[in-house]
């Protein structure tokens, strides 16, 4: 009897010790958390990170150390100011710039943040031809690719072998075969989550494609950071003559998702094909993103002179953005243009999450009268993301925002938005928390009458197959609803 209850005894020690570990575990994580995740942070990010430590303070705070930093690798980053010296000094069509249609007083000064940014000048002498059918893109690109006689430069988000771009790696193939340099880069994570990666990866390398991941997530390789920091980007270069960049990746239609309960998933999007000066500047911007997978440094080719109608030449300028750089340089441009916005502003992002500072740009316009318009899907093919988004309508709404939620089963992918009558801004960019912090993109500021008035056609076909949102009926959403909505709104902000 003495022995069990020694043993009892002991027990009770073992596990008191044991819990007094825990707790002392658990307060020293909640007092390192107030001193180390505000650091450099958001106060609604770090809000959150906080919350998710002191409810589940280890499992919390193992996920802030391998979440919390939002920073590529040093040397990355010490990459990234070795080519924007190079893109400074290499630059041309400056002095194209257009001078017959005087610019409105606001845009200088954005341009210049941009070139402080990002290294990238304003260049003119540009056309651009807008592309909205998902295999006419395809075609058009694998048309450039088969004309393709020095170099073509092909990089994108996601990339898959399937039926619908089959062609497009034929004229890669063939390409190489005619003594074309062919180089392809491909986000590591999203295209290896695609059914067929593997095969893919032997088509590249059977064509004698150089080829290499973007930010491979790799550890027993030495290769390894935060691994929701992704390459979001997407653009296609040929002979440093034409480009294509926008919101599409190289896979086909429906992404090869299953069924949905409205129908099988489309994606619709939206390409820009480029000629002129701003080709050098996408190329620049490929060259920097091969230099930080390989160390190889490309030169660039000096970019053909446009002959085209005068009246469809335009100035445009690239403006990167990423973890590789210190600043949110897409969030600066979009609250910079928001703000100097005088009549209308149109808005089309699939993922709108957007950040407390965009949020009352963006309704502090529409309460100041302008006429301001999100098109949105109707549908989401990302849950949390969808609900967080559906969080803002009634703000928003409320604010005077019109929202046009394009009908199912057509995923609304599509990223650009359209200030007055002046400037639109094109790309890979969401206007949501990720692609503000986490993401690399690239993002193009065109000012012309043609690309406006294309742009305004389009968000026109858009509001035809869209249904408007009226705070009246968003109010009528079940209870059940509005408290997903606002749930899944908190997990946006733990960036």
């Amino acid at each position: 009897m003495i022995d069990q209850i020694t043993i009892d005894g002991a027990g009770a020690v073992a596990v008191a010790i044991a819990t007094g570990l825990l707790l002392l575990t658990i307060v020293a994580l909640a007092l390192a958390s107030l001193v180390i995740v505000p650091r450099n942070r958001r106060p609604q990010s770090a809000l959150a990170w906080l919350l998710l430590i002191y409810i589940l303070p280890i499992i919390g705070f193992v996920l802030y150390l391998s979440l919390g930093s939002r920073r590529l690798p040093k040397r990355r980053r010490e990459k990234q100011v070795e080519i924007n010296e190079y893109i400074l000094n290499t630059t041309i069509g400056m002095d194209a710039v257009s001078t017959t249609d005087p610019w409105p007083s606001w845009l200088l000064p954005i341009s210049q943040l941009n070139r402080n940014l990002g290294s990238m000048p304003v260049v003119g002498g540009n056309s651009a031809q807008t592309i909205t059918d998902y295999g006419a893109s395809l075609v058009a690109m694998a048309a450039e690719v088969e004309a393709a006689t020095r170099t073509v430069h092909v990089e994108f988000y996601i990339m898959s072998v399937d039926s619908e771009t089959s062609a497009f790696f034929d004229a890669l193939e063939r390409a190489v075969q005619r003594g074309v340099t062919v180089r392809v880069l491909f986000d590591h994570v999203a295209s290896l989550r695609v059914r067929g990666y593997r095969r893919m990866l032997r088509r590249l390398s059977d064509a004698g494609v150089q080829w290499h991941r973007m930010l491979p997530v790799r550890p027993w390789r030495g290769q390894y950071q935060r691994p929701d920091l992704r390459n979001h980007r997407k653009f296609l270069i040929v002979d440093g003559r034409v480009a294509f960049t926008g919101s599409q990746n190289l896979i086909e239609r429906s992404y090869h998702r299953g069924p949905h309960r409205s129908g099988r998933l489309e994606w619709k999007e939206l390409m820009v094909r480029f000629e002129g000066p701003i080709v050098a500047g996408i190329d620049a911007l490929f060259a920097t993103d091969w230099y930080s997978e390989t160390d190889e440094l490309l030169l660039r080719d000096t970019p053909a002179v446009v002959e085209a109608d005068p009246s469809r030449i335009l100035d445009a300028q690239v403006v990167p953005s990423g973890p590789a750089f210190d600043g949110e340089n897409n969030l600066r441009l979009f609250n910079s243009l928001l703000y100097a916005a005088q009549e209308k502003i149109q808005i089309c992002s699939p993922y709108f999450v957007p950040d407390e500072s965009m949020l009352y740009a963006i309704t502090t316009a529409a309460q100041s009268g302008l006429d301001v318009q999100l098109f949105v899907s109707e549908i989401g093919d990302q849950p949390l993301v969808f609900h967080a988004q559906r969080s803002y309508y009634e703000e928003l709404l409320r604010s005077g925002v019109r929202i046009w939620l394009y009908r199912a089963p057509t995923v609304l992918h599509a990223k650009h938005f359209t200030i007055d009558d002046q400037v639109a801004v094109i790309g890979s960019s969401n206007m949501d928390m990720r692609s503000f912090s986490l993401n690399l993109e690239v993002s193009i500021m065109v000012r012309g009458a043609s690309i406006i008035r294309d742009l305004r056609a389009i968000e026109s076909s858009y509001r035809e197959q869209s249904t408007e949102l009226t705070l009246e009926t968003w109010m009528r959403r079940p209870r059940h609803m509005r408290i997903f909505d606002d749930l899944a709104r908190l997990t946006a902000t733990v960036q």
